[in-house]
């Protein structure tokens, strides 16, 4: 499980837009992670080495169609290198909290190759599958 970020952990964002990364998540990043905008109005947070290897998949992407060009503006146009400081604090650029919605109180949440950062009431609703099994059931190519 090298260099796989998993777990759920609240924390609170100061007013200047900085944010504590679990320790977990540094020493699976070392001390520089992205950050950019994610799927369903959260942010996503990879290391740089994760980073590179999206953005690589992302060139791949034919020039000329133009979901592609739209999806590379979105997802790369509005990312931003975050140095994690003494404290193990990230600054989080002031126009990625406002498209995530983010106050003093965040969720980070580990998916593997990426940490998801969202607004607490955000995450409270997107977390909340009252239908877990159905869901389950309409992935069962992943057979784990």
């Amino acid at each position: 499980m090298k260099n796989q970020m998993m777990g759920e952990y609240n924390h609170t964002m100061d007013t200047k837009g900085r944010l504590i990364v679990p320790a977990k998540f540094r020493e699976a990043g070392g001390d520089r992670f992205v950050v950019t905008k994610g799927l369903e109005k959260c942010l996503f947070l990879f290391t740089e080495e994760k980073w590179d290897s999206v953005v690589e998949s992302i060139s791949h992407m034919p020039l000329t169609h133009k979901n592609a060009r739209a999806f590379s503006r979105f997802f790369i146009g509005s990312a931003g290198e975050c140095d994690v400081d003494k404290q193990g604090r990230i600054l989080i650029p002031s126009s990625l909290r406002a498209y995530a919605r983010l106050g003093r109180d965040v969720v980070l949440v580990g998916v593997g190759s990426r940490v998801e950062i969202w607004n607490r009431e955000a995450w409270e609703a997107a977390s909340a599958c009252e239908d877990i099994e159905e869901l389950a059931e309409g992935l069962e190519e992943l057979r784990f």
